[in-house]
């Protein structure tokens, strides 16, 4: 059977482009609840499905790498099994006994993997889904510059993106989310584009399937099999908010508010079956080019008590229409417009999978910390004998400086 790529078994197989772990990472981005259909398949690779491709991201410090499976047709009868070295197989659900009598013999006969060739578009679409154009670097010290939590987190988390998703899947996705969270609703939306999404790609066992179409989600059928998937409530808002979005405004009007003003595209989302105050501002900011939306959640109120000593609503008990749009304006005045960046970095570092990467911040930061004071120290020192010498310009090195200098030459000795 056909495998996940990985960058050890030769660069041949992937594309790259210059691009610095500061200003992307993988492991935080996209297993921060941005995005549900990434999967980290090997160390540092992830694979998943954007733009209707299977792609597996890796980067090393100056360099994302990535690699395209290449989709290929095998509906068609008499196809000959060689023709899908790809290790990618297309099947309809009319011939899913087909399709599994093919994985039966990829079994018995391993495929290689072949990547897509690369073409200037491919690397669009990524500098699209990442929003290479802003540049992280910059936002990082802007709003630093002005808030000393934001810098001290953003000096560990750095490379924190927004991606710009498919509004149709972002939107969808974040309907799964009601109550739920990141492990069980990646799996929730695995299994509705097992169900409602055309197949792409068989690797390593695992199927990858595109999203659903508008015209899928809004089937009369889609309810009751969802709630078999078990979805529950949120299947009837996954198929209503589909049908009145086809029934009212079109297929095209999700991408239409990419070019209307944040409040109108978060009022008109509102309007849908399932769609809140935080889903809607999760479209916005992930899909639709709102970088001013800010996602509240009780998670987030936590970080404005706690660490920014914001007092509105403490006696109550869950997050009202009137503090959930205070808390947005609170934070979109403390870090401008592109606040909703910025809460993703603080949102970021404080899931319990990323305490590791603080920790070891931490430590770094004390040894830094220590080593600073012990230089302090030592040149506290050295003035204090400069000044109190009994012996005119003679200038007497504290016991630090004549080891350092014992052990320099030591090594040039050796």
């Amino acid at each position: 059977m056909a495998k996940h790529a990985v960058l050890s078994s030769g660069a041949k197989m992937w594309s790259s482009m210059a691009c610095a772990k500061s200003e992307l990472r993988l492991d935080l981005t996209l297993a921060c609840g941005q995005s549900f259909r990434w999967k980290e398949t090997a160390v540092g690779h992830w694979t998943g499905v954007m733009g209707g491709r299977v792609w597996t991201l890796t980067q090393t410090d100056d360099t994302l790498w990535y690699h395209i499976y290449k989709i290929q047709d095998t509906q068609k009868e008499g196809g000959d099994s060689k023709k899908r070295a790809d290790g990618c197989l297309w099947k309809g659900n009319k011939v899913e006994n087909a399709f599994k009598a093919e994985l039966k013999k990829e079994e018995e006969d391993p495929l290689a993997i072949t990547s897509v060739q690369n073409t200037e578009e491919e690397e669009k679409m990524l500098r699209n889904y990442f929003q290479l154009d802003v540049n992280l670097g910059d936002l990082y010290r802007e709003v630093g510059a002005t808030d000393c939590h934001f810098k001290r987190i953003a000096d560990s988390f750095t490379g924190v993106r927004m991606l710009r998703q498919d509004p149709t899947e972002c939107l969808f996705s974040f309907i799964c989310t009601s109550n739920n969270h990141i492990s069980r609703i990646q799996g929730m939306v695995e299994r509705l584009c097992e169900a409602l999404g055309a197949p792409l790609c068989q690797l390593d066992q695992t199927s990858y399937h595109d999203f659903p179409t508008l015209s899928a989600l809004a089937d009369s059928s889609v309810e009751a099999r969802l709630r078999d998937l078990g979805f529950g409530y949120r299947a009837r808002f996954l198929q209503q908010s589909a049908k009145q979005i086809l029934d009212t405004h079109g297929p095209q009007w999700l991408d239409s508010l990419r070019g209307v003003p944040y409040l109108e595209a978060r009022d008109a989302l509102r309007t849908l079956p399932g769609v809140g105050a935080k889903v809607a501002d999760c479209v916005c900011l992930m899909s639709l080019d709102k970088s001013e939306a800010v996602p509240i959640d009780t998670h987030v109120w936590q970080i404005a008590k706690r660490d920014y000593k914001y007092a509105a609503g403490n006696g109550q008990k869950s997050i009202t229409d009137r503090l959930y749009r205070d808390i947005g304006d609170f934070f979109r005045k403390q870090w401008g417009p592109f606040a909703g960046w910025a809460q993703s970095v603080l949102f970021c570092a404080d899931l319990k999978k990323f305490q590791s990467v603080k920790e070891r911040s931490h430590v770094k930061q004390a040894k830094e910390e220590d080593v600073e004071e012990r230089m302090a120290a030592c040149k506290k020192a050295k003035m204090k004998r400069e000044y109190n010498g009994t012996v005119k310009n003679l200038k007497t090195e504290p016991a630090c400086h004549k080891k350092a200098k014992v052990s320099v030459k030591r090594e040039k000795v050796v």
